[in-house]
């Protein structure tokens, strides 16, 4: 069991969805900002890091989203399902941005290409825990 699995599990509200899927989301979402950081870092250190500039702003950004809504689904006392979902939607959003740009380098980059997997994963956890909140 995870560490984020045995904090939903004892929380006395109920999440509006499955805590074991809830908690793989939640992994999901730290695992690609985390993946994220660390290949905007690699960028910075490129040789040709100019290059790379729209990359390492939509890595960032996605870090930040990713970030925001792992923090989000986390909490359950006064849940709001509308907001869950939004936020849900602006991540999948800014992961398939990033993985769009990031696929761009991969062949140049290998981070990038392990990032841009991270996003499109990222991307479709949270399309898919949408569909659950329904």
């Amino acid at each position: 069991m995870t560490t984020t699995l045995s904090m939903l599990e004892t929380h006395p509200r109920r999440a509006d969805v499955d805590r074991t899927r809830l908690a793989a989301a939640i992994d999901s979402l730290n695992a690609c900002a985390e993946t994220c950081t660390a290949c905007a870092d690699a960028c910075l250190a490129e040789d040709l890091v100019a290059d790379l500039t729209r990359c390492i702003a939509l890595n960032l950004n996605c870090a930040d989203i990713c970030l925001a809504t792992a923090r989000m689904l986390s909490r359950h006392t006064a849940e709001d399902g509308a907001i869950s979902r939004s936020m849900l939607e602006a991540c999948a959003t800014a992961c398939r941005a990033c993985a769009e740009e990031c696929a761009r380098h991969a062949d140049r980059h290998q981070h990038c290409r392990v990032c841009a997997e991270a996003c499109r994963s990222c991307e479709r956890v949270c399309r898919d825990l949408i569909v659950a909140l329904r």
